[in-house]
């Protein structure tokens, strides 16, 4: 036996929505209960439950007792742990300017912190493990998305079209990025208030009457107001992030990369994630968790960036690997219709997760059946054959290929 049933783990985050998750999963929503992420993976603070003989153990449990599993060349590179996290998340509400560590950044920070004995499950603490998190996302519907700086002239560009954000512009034309945000993310509220409150008051109408682009940064902030309950004697510096950050409006089936230290933020939508196992997030605003801006602005990366968007797969890829520089992670997409059969060979430990339809997967003499919203673990270096009985798509989990 190689393949095996896996169940992941809800988080019921403030801001996630109440049906897509429960939807995908074919299970009863509770009400008044947000799900906002699922995870699939072997994370210590989450880990998957899978099903050996009949008998439930976590995922990290499993690969200690077989670490062969996870395959020779997984095993060089990152030991004896999966080196990914599968995640589906429905973000109703946005989330927080948030960046991920480098590897090294990483394990520099979690050593100060348990030398400082700042508990693991302490709120305010922003290390919760070694790892770095590069990640990926393809989007589930339309999505929306703040991802690293714009150009400083198209910055300079969006400050001048806004009189009470031309003071702005003189300090941005004197300053590097860098500075310049660091400013902005420690700036008062009396200096949030003259920045913010004439945009709220010029716009308020229109974003009441739907008269707001959703590329435009003014609805945003009045979304997020609004979404957040963030109230004008008390802003929010993460407010101002959506006049220097770019924009990202991704279709269903596009995606993007989102490499250490870029900052973004998701705004509405539904995803698939796939990132390094880590939870570390340091984060700049518009979250009531905790927010370490001397940190942010130790590991932020002030670059301009133009987004590059992961395309959606041809409809003629049968099975399509999505590009990323990833080294920890790579996804598969895999479409089937009915009868429709692909031979599959694992290079490393995968979790397979069908969003649509259902199959049959075939290893040996063994057969699962998986239906949309269930998944499973395949073991490293193993032939196995996915067969399509209602058409629809999965996605796969893996290490990129050599």
């Amino acid at each position: 036996m190689a393949i095996y049933e896996l169940t992941g783990q809800i988080q019921h985050y403030a801001w996630g929505g109440k049906e897509y998750i429960p939807q995908l999963l074919n299970i009863t929503a509770k009400k008044e209960q947000h799900y906002a992420e699922w995870w699939l993976g072997a994370h210590v603070s989450a880990p998957s439950m899978i099903s050996v003989s009949s008998r439930l153990q976590p995922l990290t449990e499993f690969l200690a007792q077989k670490p062969t599993a996870l395959g020779q060349r997984s095993r060089n590179k990152f030991g004896m742990d999966l080196p990914y996290l599968l995640k589906i998340l429905d973000v109703a509400k946005p989330l927080s300017i948030q960046l991920h560590p480098t590897k090294q950044q990483a394990e520099q920070g979690f050593i100060q912190e348990n030398v400082k004995g700042i508990n693991l499950a302490d709120p305010k603490r922003t290390y919760k493990d070694n790892n770095h998190k590069p990640e990926m996302m393809i989007a589930l519907s339309d999505f929306w998305l703040l991802h690293g700086f714009k150009s400083k002239t198209q910055i300079l560009e969006t400050l001048k079209a806004r009189p009470s954000l031309n003071e702005l512009v003189a300090k941005l034309e004197l300053q590097d990025l860098h500075r310049f945000y660091a400013d902005i993310m420690q700036a008062d509220q009396v200096q949030l208030a003259r920045w913010l409150l004439p945009i709220v008051e010029e716009n308020r109408a229109k974003y009441q009457a739907n008269q707001l682009e959703l590329s435009n940064p003014d609805y945003w902030l009045l979304y997020t107001m609004d979404a957040m309950e963030i109230s004008a004697e008390k802003l929010d510096a993460g407010l101002v992030c959506f006049y220097l950050f770019n924009i990202v409006h991704l279709r269903e089936g596009e995606g993007i990369f989102q490499d250490a230290g870029i900052p973004h933020a998701y705004l509405r939508g539904q995803n698939i994630e796939l990132m390094a196992c880590s939870d570390n997030v340091i984060r700049g605003g518009l979250t009531p968790k905790h927010v370490d801006i001397p940190a942010l602005l130790s590991v932020i990366d002030c670059r301009e960036v133009e987004p590059n968007i992961i395309p959606i797969a041809p409809e003629e890829a049968r099975i399509f690997t999505y590009a990323t520089p990833a080294q920890d992670f790579a996804l598969t997409n895999v479409r089937y219709k009915q009868g429709e059969v692909h031979q599959c060979q694992s290079n490393s430990g995968e979790i397979l997760l069908v969003m649509q339809g259902s199959l049959k997967i075939l290893q040996n003499s063994t057969a699962l059946y998986v239906k949309k919203g269930e998944s499973v673990f395949i073991e490293s270096d193993e032939e196995y054959q996915i067969e399509g009985i209602d058409t629809g798509y999965c996605v796969i989990a893996h290490l990129p290929a050599e």
